[in-house]
């Protein structure tokens, strides 16, 4: 079977207003997996998601992921990027619910109006199904190329969908 890994990032990027901060991101999706009954440490917000540039290579992949041909590694790194090993936090499969859907963005210099597969979602709901504030998630998003489509990957069964 095909393993295409997803690295969590243990500490926020350089660029952030918090960088060098611990992301809890680790927590945060045990969290939020139906497979665990508690995380490592209080979690504010479970990590049912988290979103890619790139969208039709994770398409591709996805594809394959449906079929029973690959698996999506979860991990984070030891230590340093790329200069550590890389810890395995889970390895999923369709059976355990993953899946892909696509988030437009109209309006890029502020991230808004989203739409995930047609869904109008806000950034807030986005955010916090990221794991992150709202203010982290749009610091962390404001250096995304977002004129193109993203790559929401989801850890769990959850989906965006119209509410009535």
């Amino acid at each position: 079977m095909k393993t295409y890994v997803l690295i969590l990032s243990k500490v926020f990027p350089a660029y952030h207003n918090r960088k060098g901060e611990e992301t809890n991101f680790r927590a945060a999706f045990n969290a939020g997996q139906p497979f665990k009954k508690e995380a490592d440490t209080f979690c504010e917000f479970p990590k049912l998601h988290t979103m890619r540039g790139d969208y039709e290579k994770w398409a591709k992949r996805f594809e394959e992921i449906e079929k029973g041909k690959a698996q999506l590694s979860i991990r984070q790194w030891s230590g340093k990027p790329y200069h550590s090993k890389q810890i395995i936090i889970a390895n999923l499969t369709k059976d355990d619910g993953i899946g892909l859907q696509k988030l437009t963005v109209i309006g890029c210099a502020t991230i808004h109006p989203k739409y995930v597969d047609g869904y109008s979602v806000s950034c807030k709901t986005l955010a916090h199904n990221d794991g992150l504030s709202e203010a982290d998630w749009r610091n962390w998003f404001e250096r995304y190329d977002l004129t193109e489509p993203l790559a929401v990957i989801h850890f769990t069964k959850f989906r965006y969908k119209y509410e009535k």
